[in-house]
């Protein structure tokens, strides 16, 4: 189609980035694939790049581009080692379109990598995995490398290669006048549809004529009236619209013959046949055409036997499988290349291989593929995108045929050189890697057979031998080198697949056949290789295979006395059977004549299932009753009346759970022991244990009506009493608990056990318990445990604890009872000093809240922190402020005092009665409308309270809620639309910003990105395009930048959906700060502080300070008081696509 558009097809690279600086971004020790048959290279898509590896391929594979672009050497485009120079000028884009283009042709690897490429663009990761327009990029990518090769000989390259231009004339039908106007362009954009081809396409769009007559009439400017006129265009040089053959397939009949043999199914075709599919391919005949030149078409076919074989009587042809092929044409959608070319004839590759001549390249993939599929393909609504041609013309020389370095400066044949040589070097490396593996050889004369399995005589480490072999070769090697490295061995040498189990080491299997390899022995790597003489080991017959595989089995029996008595404690121990070993042979072990086995198998679900073999399977092995390594397995006598399996002094089958509380000695009693461990199953009751326990504690029976268990938690706290009454699954306690057996008796059905303590900072161990009945009220509940804590006055009131052990909401219903509260036994209340307000009126503690500026003063009072100590306490938190200096802005909340105010009071009341107290009067607040109020969350303003005129109760502000005041130079109102942000410009070049200055902006009138950017560019008189803006995250020390590119997507694309800032990932809300970059004076990307990088690394410096403290402590996850989890990472906002390019000018 396109001539010797694509002739040259060379040995191409994969991913990998070679020269300075670089790293192979594969895994470890395991190097980059080589090209495959098609000697084609690939690039590798970064997750939504198909689109620019379309547009590279076609560069890469145009000669005039490539071999251009080759031509500027270093003296002009510099040096990569150079880049970070200050005053050097290297063009990073053409270095690296060189580099990518050197590996695609010469590095003998799969596929490719743009990483560098992309890097040079200035690029991220968001571009990186976003699709785009190629037309786009294209028109992109030209820019960027015209600006790139400014001052250089290849200045020009751009306009000399795809420069083009369209002449519109309009022709009078009166005064045959022709008025002419010229447009550039790189590329022509045709309408496809309702069209038969591209030829038609083009020819409706540029060279049909267009008339201006009726209605339509054009105003000559000779005849100086409306007249009837025609307009056309035409290029400037003229494109050859006739025919998408070129000249030069026509004079090459070797092109066109193979062409259609490619066609054919087998490449087989009847001759006459073939003579009339060329009369269909090219619009004229054999004989016309090559007759008089090559002679007739048989005689042709014979001459070139080494691409066409004749059959015996000449009637059919064949295409040899060995014949070398032109090339011809490409056209490209958005993520997909189609290449007709000529198969490499690299140096070091196989260049017998043949593919045909059309390859479908696809990112990293590179496949062939028959002209019809093609055809097939784009026969439905799919069409090809974008085409690119070629000159017919157009000529190579003949030293750049076959010559993939043909045109590649020195130092990149160099380079590429030495990749190849480096990959050839891993490639032997990993395949030696891969082809060996570690075997482990445990020596007979070094084991003995002891408890049912095999065990070194003196150690793992003697007995042991590490052999690294090459698993391409033969058993019988394996043998003979086993017999060169064991020197004192003697008779016979017996290799068998061994494995280590819980009980020791097992024979599973003999190796034969010292003929097969190693890979078809089935030995996998770090395989246990057991070396003996097949027989036995230190005299003892050694049975193998997996049926006698010895299991390790916990065997639970009752403990027999010193006087032979069968006691209540239950002991466990290992023992090791066969697993052909039939289940009666238990008893046998354990000396017991006669008994009931339970089994419980290791894999039930949650261990439980308890059940017993009968008689009649007592003759079953160990692996028919499903049991295995770690299986448990229950004795009982059956002469013994103590059972473990009773309930309700019924014999049982099978129970739901079987195992030990340990239950310790707290009731301050002298006892021979301090704790013991009681059997129990899920169904026990507590009160059974609590008397159990008292026994074997050896404590007064008395206990027995004046005590009570209690949990004792990983602390060694002392939970809430349980009741005699519950099982231990009501109970909720689990096996392996630890108890303590207190005095007192346990709470009734009726009744609360509560924990209390005196202020809000309660320390571990400190609560103080008390009982009282659920109906208590809340009053008298106050006065029990002021009166138990030896407490005095009416100034207290009651709050719960919350779930992160601090005061929750007041107990403020004082009448109510703790039932009606929803008190549970077990919680914890605290004693705060203070009497709670009269129901509806509130307790608010007065905050005054004013910026500091660099100096870490008051901007209005200079000397008010002087008072600090004789009016409270400061809190100082790092704010979203930056600071204009070196010295971070702070926010500091100064304590005034409390105020009791009415929940039905207006804002305007409360900063009225705040103004009353004695510190407030030194600030000199004229009025209350001066003032700005905060609620105060985490220690820094939270939510703004922006109505005066509205009642307290209706902000729903809470019995907890504390207000910060903030002063201002005049009144303001704000709407309930207004979000008050605090904006603040960068300084150029010191990381830091100017004074936070307050910005009003009407969210009601577009809650978008451009409404603000905006308003912040008409507030700092500022054009909108020259302006940055981003948002600050101060619990993250981060800044997220402010794009409107999401806004004029969405409307190209005209969806409805908008981005609204107050939404994710912005969350933008009242006194949040935004910084302004003013890109006139400065165009740095970076919008973070000097002290954003100092918190960042005390974030990171905290988070490992706590997973080492965590790791030391090995406390559960619900017991560490972790810091607040971070909020995932916000998306970045959506950009246009752009290449960033130097000033070279």
């Amino acid at each position: 189609m396109f001539g010797d558009l694509f002739e040259e097809e060379y040995s191409t690279v994969s991913n990998n980035q070679y020269g300075k600086g670089k790293k192979l971004k594969t895994k470890a020790l395991e190097p980059p694939a080589p090209r495959e048959f098609t000697n084609l290279s690939g690039i590798r898509n970064q997750g939504g790049t198909c689109y620019l590896n379309s547009l590279l391929q076609t560069l890469h594979f145009t000669p005039e581009f490539r071999e251009a672009l080759f031509s500027l050497g270093p003296e002009e485009l510099g040096l990569f080692e150079d880049k970070d120079k200050p005053d050097a000028k290297v063009r990073i884009i053409p270095l690296q379109l060189q580099r990518l283009f050197a590996q695609l042709l010469l590095l003998d690897q799969e596929a490719a990598s743009t990483t560098d490429l992309t890097d040079s663009f200035g690029w991220t990761s968001n571009e990186e995995m976003r699709q785009h327009d190629v037309q786009e990029l294209n028109r992109i990518l030209f820019s960027a490398l015209e600006t790139s090769l400014v001052g250089t000989s290849g200045h020009d390259l751009i306009n000399r290669l795809y420069h083009g231009t369209i002449v519109n004339q309009i022709v009078c039908k009166e005064c045959k006048n022709v008025s002419e106007r010229q447009e550039d362009f790189l590329d022509l954009t045709v309408a496809v549809k309702n069209v038969s081809g591209l030829e038609d396409a083009l020819w409706n769009m540029y060279v049909e004529e267009e008339v201006f007559d009726c209605d339509n009439l054009y105003h000559c400017g000779t005849c100086d009236r409306l007249v009837k006129a025609a307009k056309e265009e035409k290029s400037k040089p003229d494109v050859n619209l006739k025919d998408l053959q070129s000249e030069e397939e026509i004079d090459h009949p070797l092109i066109i013959l193979k062409a259609i043999l490619l066609e054919e199914e087998n490449n087989l075709i009847p001759v006459d046949q073939l003579g009339q599919k060329l009369l269909k391919k090219i619009g004229i005949s054999w004989n016309k055409k090559y007759r008089k030149q090559h002679g007739p078409l048989r005689k042709f076919l014979q001459l070139h036997s080494q691409i066409f074989l004749l059959s015996s009587d000449e009637s059919t042809v064949r295409l040899l499988k060995n014949s070398s092929l032109q090339a011809e044409s490409d056209f490209q959608r958005n993520d997909q290349q189609i290449f007709k070319m000529l198969p490499p004839e690299s140096p070091g590759l196989n260049n017998s291989i043949s593919c045909p001549h059309w390859f479908d390249i696809n990112d990293s993939k590179v496949q062939p593929i028959r002209e019809k599929d093609i055809e097939q393909q784009f026969q439905g609504k799919e069409s090809a995108y974008m085409l690119f041609y070629r000159k017919s013309q157009l000529q190579r020389p003949p030293e750049a045929r076959a010559n993939p370095r043909y045109g590649v400066p020195c130092h990149l044949l160099n380079e590429m050189d030495a990749a190849n040589i480096e990959l050839q070097t891993k490639r032997a490396e990993c395949d030696s890697a891969n082809n060996t593996f570690e075997l482990h050889l445990h020596l007979g004369p070094q084991y003995h057979f002891f408890n049912g399995a095999l065990h070194p005589v003196v150690s793992q480490t003697e007995s042991v031998w590490d052999l690294t072999f090459d698993k391409r070769k033969t058993l019988g090697d394996l043998r003979q080198s086993i017999f060169q490295l064991l020197e004192f061995w003697e008779g016979d040498m017996i290799l068998s697949v061994a494995k280590l189990v819980p009980a020791g080491l097992h024979i599973y299997q003999s190796l034969g056949g010292d003929e097969l390899t190693l890979c078809e022995t089935e030995i996998a790597d770090g395989e246990d290789i057991f070396v003996w003489n097949g027989v036995e080991v230190g005299g003892v017959h050694i049975q193998t295979g997996i049926d006698c595989e010895p299991l390790l089995l916990n065997v639970l029996h009752l403990d027999t006395s010193r006087d032979g008595e069968k006691c209540c404690q239950v002991i466990e121990s290992p023992h090791v059977f066969p697993a052909n070993a039939e289940v009666g042979t238990v008893l046998t072990a354990l000396a017991i004549p006669a008994g009931v086995i339970f089994i419980n198998s290791a894999g039930c679900p949650g261990g439980e299932g308890w059940t017993a073999i009968p008689k009649e399977d007592m003759r079953k092995t160990f692996r028919e009753q499903g049991l295995r390594n770690g299986s448990s397995i229950l004795i009982q006598d059956s002469h013994d009346d103590n059972s473990l399996l009773t309930k309700e002094e019924k014999w049982v089958t099978s129970m739901n759970e079987i195992d030990w509380l340990h239950v310790k000695n707290l009731c301050q009693l002298e006892s021979e022991e301090k704790q013991v461990k009681i059997s129990a199953t899920v169904n026990t009751m507590v009160f059974d244990i609590r008397i159990k326990a008292i026994k074997e504690l050896k404590l007064m029976k008395e206990l027995a009506d004046n005590s009570c268990l209690r949990p004792i938690d990983r602390n060694g706290k002392l939970l809430c009493p349980v009741p005699d009454s519950y099982t231990l699954k009501e109970a909720e306690l689990k096996m392996g608990s630890s108890l303590g057996l207190c005095l007192g008796k346990a709470p009734s059905s009726s009744q609360l056990f509560l924990f209390f303590a005196m202020g809000s900072d309660v320390q571990p161990g400190t609560e103080m318990e008390i009982i009282v009945e659920e109906t208590i009220s809340v009053r008298d509940c106050l006065k029990l445990m002021l009166k138990k804590s030896g407490l005095q006055g009416d100034a207290w009131h009651l709050r719960k604890m919350d779930w992160c052990y601090e005061a929750g909401e007041p107990l403020c219903e004082e009448d109510a009872t703790l039932k009606e509260l929803l008190i549970c036994s077990g919680d914890t209340l605290l004693l705060i000093e203070g009497q709670l307000p009269p129901l509806g009126f509130l307790k608010v503690p007065i905050w005054w809240y004013q910026l500091q500026g660099p100096s870490g003063h008051w901007e209005s009072h200079q000397d008010q922190t002087n008072c600090t100590s004789s009016w409270g306490r400061v809190w100082r938190a790092t704010s979203s402020q930056g600071a204009s200096g070196n010295e971070p802005a702070q926010v500091s909340l100064l304590y005034l005092g409390d105020i009791e105010i009415s929940e039905d009071a207006t804002l305007a009341e409360l900063k009225s009665q705040a103004m009353t107290l004695p510190p407030f009067l030194e600030f000199g607040v004229p009025f209350p409308a001066h003032l700005r109020a905060w609620t105060v969350e985490r220690k820094r303003p939270g939510r703004l309270l922006r109505t005066d005129r509205q009642p307290l109760r209706e902000y729903k502000l809470g019995r907890r809620i504390e207000i910060c005041l903030e002063p201002l130079q005049k009144g303001e109102n704000l709407g309930p639309q207004d979000v008050l942000l605090r904006t603040q410009v960068r300084i150029p070049g010191e990381r830091t910003y100017t004074p936070a200055l307050d910005l009003v902006w009407n969210a009601a009138q577009g809650g978008t990105a451009g409404s603000l950017r905006q308003r912040v560019a008409d507030f700092y008189c500022l054009p909108v395009e020259k302006i940055e803006i981003a948002k600050y995250f101060p619990e993250k020390f981060e800044w997220l930048p402010i794009s409107s590119w999401n806004q004029q997507i969405t409307k190209r694309k005209k969806k409805k959906k908008q981005d609204y800032l107050q939404g994710a990932p912005y969350y933008l809300k009242d006194g949040d700060t935004i910084g302004v970059k003013n890109l006139l004076i400065d165009d740095d990307d970076d919008f973070s502080t000097i002290r954003d990088d100092t918190g960042k690394e005390k974030q990171k410096q905290r988070a490992l300070g706590r997973r080492k403290s965590q790791e030391a402590l090995h406390e559960q996850s619900t017991y560490i008081l972790s810091s607040a989890e971070t909020p995932a990472r916000p998306r970045a906002p959506e950009t246009s696509l752009s290449i960033h390019v130097g000033s070279f000018r």
